[in-house]
C-alpha cells in the first residue's frame, strides 16, 4: 500500500494517537491508556492499514489487539453499533492488510474467525478489553472477530 491517508472523520485524539505511534515507531501509542474512555487501563494497540473498498486508498486506524496461534486478533465492535465498521468492510473486500505492532511492520491476510476459534478469541479479547462484552449486548449483530495472519515474504 502506498501513502497512508488518515480518515477525515477521525477525532483529534485518534489522529494524534496514530501520528504519535508512527513518529515514535510504536514507542508511544503501542500501549494505550483506555481509561480515558472508561476502559480498564493500558491495552496493547496495533496500527491496521486497509485498502478502501470504494476509494482504493489506504486507511489506517489503531486497534486493540491480542495474540493468536497464527497472528493477531482485533474486534470489529464499532462500540456496539448496529452496523460493521468501515475498516472491517474494507478488509472483507481486500483482505491483504498492513500491520504495525510496536516497531514491527508486516503484511498480513485478514479473515473472520468462526465457531470455536471465534469463541476462544472472543473470550481472550474480552479479558483484554471488557467493554467488548457490553458492545455485544447492545447490538443484534454478531461482532466480527478478525484474525490477522502475517504473510511470509
Amino acid at each position: 500500500m502506498s501513502r497512508i491517508q488518515l480518515p477525515d472523520d477521525l477525532s483529534d485524539f485518534l489522529r494524534n494517537h496514530i501520528l504519535r505511534y508512527l513518529e515514535t515507531d510504536g514507542a508511544e501509542g503501542h500501549m494505550w491508556d483506555s481509561s480515558v474512555i472508561g476502559g480498564p487501563g493500558p491495552v496493547p494497540t496495533l496500527l491496521l492499514t486497509t485498502q478502501g473498498r470504494k476509494s482504493g486508498k489506504p486507511r489506517i486506524l489503531p486497534m486493540i489487539y491480542g495474540r493468536t496461534a497464527t497472528g493477531y486478533a482485533v474486534i470489529a465492535s464499532k462500540g456496539g453499533s448496529p452496523s460493521d465498521p468501515a475498516w472491517y468492510l474494507n478488509l472483507v473486500a481486500h483482505p491483504e492488510v498492513d500491520v504495525q505492532v510496536a516497531d514491527k511492520r508486516f503484511k498480513a491476510v485478514a479473515r473472520t474467525a468462526a465457531g470455536d476459534e471465534r469463541a476462544a478469541i472472543w473470550r481472550k479479547m474480552v479479558a483484554i478489553y471488557p467493554p467488548y462484552e457490553h458492545y455485544q449486548e447492545i447490538t443484534e449483530r454478531q461482532i466480527p472477530v478478525v484474525v490477522l495472519e502475517p504473510v511470509d515474504l
